[in-house]
């Protein structure tokens, strides 16, 4: 079998097919969500797409980003010794090569039609494509495999990963819905009177919050008000490679329209907080949220947040949220489990790359946490 890999620097380039093979399967690997990436990228973000083909047969497809820290500090957290860590930063991450999606947790990085393709093959294609960036678009400090599903770790046995770290972070939150729940009160009948009474808690402190969905003109109207509450949140995180540019939310809903959801929580006529999901045929992904942190320390907008998504979820009868990797304890109060992923590194100068198993676990952000039980 002969296989042939192709780089794609634009959306408009990809093969007409591109959607019934690779991106129907995955809304975040499809021309939709491409256009998204190519109109708005963070500022030192740019994204590349790589074609698989079987003889003249599109096979698969994968995402590559590429991310440049010369103007950027990763961490921001001064508790954290940030300035240290942001200095060993500059001076052996200048730039990386990610394949994978940086601005989601999980494995949307790549796309195969297992019936033509072995996983192993696959993965040796992969790591082609991965040398084919390299050589042919830029060489970077690091290349990172980002965010694998335990299942796929075989694939990357081959001899071609030897030179590759395997690193993993915190874990990936999910929540499976039972079959049972066909409204929000057969979910709260699920739960420990603990976090029943904590639910009911929250929401009683709702009380003269008005929450509504936001279409287009909305998005439009309160652009400011939404990027000044993302940014109010992504500046206090610990751990940042990037900033969303301030058109991202306009974008998003233009081009994936009823696959992407944004809802504002309004205090009067004030916007106080919002959230954001993608609909991934019959997953959900919680996006990028925001809130005034005085609104949210007396409303606990960030809970509610988190139960009215699973409450969507059930109604509309999706079968998984994927709640990422952050915030991990008090996303296990509504249901939340940890899914361990791994990914794989390796940097380009081969001293450096040699101590990486020393280095890595140095400036990895940690996490303390407990992981609560609130089913019966």
């Amino acid at each position: 079998m002969s296989y042939y890999l192709k780089i794609y620097e634009t959306v408009s380039g990809l093969p007409e097919n591109w959607n019934s093979v690779v991106g129907n399967h995955n809304v975040m690997l499809s021309e939709e969500y491409f256009n998204v990436l190519e109109d708005s990228s963070p500022y030192n973000m740019k994204c590349f797409f790589m074609g698989f083909f079987l003889e003249d047969e599109l096979i698969g497809g994968a995402l590559f980003q590429y991310l440049n820290f010369k103007d950027h500090r990763i961490f921001r957290n001064k508790k954290e010794g940030f300035k240290i860590k942001n200095l060993i930063v500059k001076w052996f991450v200048k730039d990386v090569m990610i394949l994978g999606n940086n601005m989601l947790t999980g494995q949307n990085g790549f796309y195969f039609d297992f019936s033509k393709i072995t996983v192993e093959d696959a993965a040796v294609l992969l790591e082609n494509a991965a040398r084919k960036m390299q050589n042919e678009i830029r060489k970077t400090s690091f290349v990172i495999f980002k965010d694998y599903q335990l299942s796929f770790a075989p694939g990357f046995q081959h001899k071609s990963y030897r030179k590759y770290f395997t690193f993993s972070v915190q874990p990936n939150m999910m929540m499976k819905l039972r079959e049972n729940w066909n409204n929000f009160e057969d979910y709260t009948n699920d739960l420990t009177k603990k976090y029943r009474a904590r639910i009911r808690s929250a929401r009683n402190k709702m009380e003269g919050i008005e929450k509504r969905e936001l279409n287009s003109s909305d998005i439009q109207a309160n652009r400011q008000g939404i990027y000044d509450l993302y940014r109010n949140v992504a500046e206090n995180a610990p751990f940042n490679t990037f900033f969303l540019s301030e058109n991202h939310f306009e974008k998003m809903k233009e081009n994936l329209k009823d696959k992407f959801k944004v809802y504002g929580y309004f205090s009067g006529e004030k916007l106080i907080g919002f959230y954001t999901i993608i609909l991934n045929n019959k997953d959900i992904f919680p996006y990028f949220l925001g809130y005034d942190e005085d609104y949210q320390k007396e409303k606990q907008l960030y809970l509610n947040m988190l139960v009215d998504m699973v409450e969507f979820a059930i109604n509309e009868k999706k079968s998984k949220i994927i709640f990422g990797r952050t915030a991990l304890e008090i996303k296990s109060t509504v249901g939340a489990e940890p899914v361990e992923i791994f990914g794989l590194l390796r940097h380009n100068n081969f001293l450096i790359n040699s101590v990486m198993k020393n280095i890595i676990p140095s400036i990895t952000p940690k996490t303390k946490w407990i992981q609560r039980r609130p089913f019966k």
